[in-house]
């Protein structure tokens, strides 16, 4: 290669290169980040296939992003969990610098014959932030050659900016999550100290007044009905600005899965109401792995099972609660079925208004809530979300 091939290809990495810096400090989003970068890399390396991995908090890869993986895992996304060859020996500390940046035999691809487009090798490019393990990007290509050292060099300073847009990123994410929490806090405390305070003296007005009308007679007895049933509704007032409280306090999981946040869910339903409802059962299933979950979906479900159990036993008297859980391939469900009193799903009816709110929930996670009920038959309530 003469001198003037080598300067117009040298020009040609370094305009690649500031491409792939300015957009990657205009991105927040991680996944258009991580997107945009496999694209660029690609066309700086004429490669077509790439993906990232990323670790999460406990140290676990998870598929962050990818370009135009072949059908034998595209189509198989079981084939691209867990931990794999090069992974493992980025864990292990053998992927530590360009020079180490080399072509790996993909285990996710051997023994496959059918749809692997004739991709069989890649090369592994650690990321780090301030030393700190982040992930791996992948890049592959049907017609593999081996990675000069003017090669190495770019993909090492792609990985480079990667990790800043990584850490970037998450940070914002960090950042923006904090904001929301303090404004939660806010508002929580706000319900408390104004509409919780405020019903707790109604209540203790009415109580006071419940106990005034003790005099005999038509005209005192209506007066102590209606003091009795505004009671009553001041109660389930309070009761509701409590939990809206409660909902809006930091970390609702607890740092728990959504197994486990249901499971313990049920049994608190059961300790409640323990003494007004002894006969009441309640039974969990789980299928599938809930790790695999976004925190999102998790948190969405858990308010949709929460919204569904409060109702079974507050309007529909349930004596029988079963929630079953199943996270499969590309998609998640959640069963909440009661044998209460039902109701007509095509009429509104009081009490089932949070059910609207549940179905908020599932069109924000691009799911669909169904509600299957009649009078006297029970309800049958079903959320399904694609991952």
């Amino acid at each position: 290669m003469d001198n003037a091939e080598a300067l117009a290809r040298r020009n040609r990495e370094l305009s690649i290169l500031n491409t792939i810096a300015a957009d990657l400090n205009r991105e927040l989003d991680l996944r258009r980040a991580l997107e945009t970068t496999l694209r660029h890399v690609a066309e700086l390396c004429g490669l077509r296939t790439g993906w990232v991995w990323l670790l999460d908090a406990a140290g676990e890869p998870g598929l962050a992003a990818s370009l135009n993986l072949p059908p034998a895992l595209a189509n198989a996304p079981e084939r691209m969990r867990g931990t794999c060859f090069c992974l493992d020996a980025y864990r292990a500390g053998a992927l530590g610098g360009a020079a180490n940046i080399s072509i790996i035999t993909c285990s996710r691809l051997k023994n496959l014959v059918d749809g692997t487009d004739g991709l069989r090798f890649h090369a592994s490019v650690p990321l780090y932030a301030q030393g700190r393990p982040l992930g791996v990007l992948n890049v592959a290509s049907p017609s593999w050659q081996k990675l000069s050292p003017n090669e190495l060099r770019l993909l090492y300073t792609v990985g480079d900016l990667l990790s800043i847009a990584v850490e970037r990123a998450r940070l914002f994410a960090r950042g923006a999550e904090l904001g929301a929490l303090e404004e939660r806090n806010r508002l929580a405390r706000e319900i408390h100290d104004t509409l919780a305070q405020a019903l707790a003296a109604i209540a203790l007005k009415l109580e006071t007044a419940d106990a005034l009308l003790e005099g005999q007679g038509p005209s005192s007895e209506r007066a102590r009905a209606a003091v009795a049933q505004a009671l009553e509704l001041t109660r389930r007032s309070l009761d509701d600005a409590r939990r809206s409280v409660l909902d809006l306090r930091p970390a609702p999981l607890d740092g728990r899965g959504l197994a486990a946040a249901i499971r313990d869910l049920a049994a608190e339903a059961v300790d409640m109401h323990a003494t007004d409802r002894r006969g009441l059962k309640v039974n969990v299933h789980v299928e599938g792995d809930d790790a695999l979950l976004p925190p999102r979906v998790t948190l969405g479900l858990y308010r949709v099972a929460q919204e569904a159990v409060t109702n079974a036993l507050r309007h529909a008297g349930a004596a029988h609660l079963e929630l079953r859980l199943v996270v499969g391939e590309g998609r998640v469900s959640l069963t909440v079925s009661d044998d209460g009193r039902g109701f007509s799903p095509d009429e509104p009816a009081p009490g089932h208004f949070g059910l609207v709110g549940a179905g908020e929930r599932a069109r924000l996670l691009g799911g669909e809530l169904r509600v299957e009920s009649a009078p006297g038959a029970g309800t049958r309530l079903v959320v399904e979300v694609p991952l």
